[in-house]
């Protein structure tokens, strides 16, 4: 693993982690019966956050695919198009 792709993972792993603590709190909340608007505007943070480290986890797909020297051009955008198909 290369230090970017090593860079990559940690960034995600925060992520995950901000994530997990904030379904944590969500769940605390929703036992303590907290309001139903501050626990939606928790769930909302949570998704951001988590659509933030799945999007990081696509751009490591595409730079997997784009370095990959062993691909012409063309195999590598069919490969790209096919990540995205598939995950977005």
């Amino acid at each position: 693993m290369n230090n970017h792709e090593a860079k990559s993972r940690d960034a995600i792993l925060k992520r995950l982690a901000r994530v997990e603590g904030q379904v944590r709190g969500i769940h605390a909340m929703i036992l303590r019966g907290e309001e139903c608007e501050a626990v939606a505007q928790q769930f909302s943070a949570a998704r951001k956050a988590l659509d933030k480290a799945y999007q990081e986890m696509l751009v490591c797909l595409a730079e997997d695919a784009i370095l990959d020297p062993d691909q012409s051009n063309a195999e590598k955008l069919t490969q790209l198009r096919a990540i995205f198909t598939k995950y977005t």
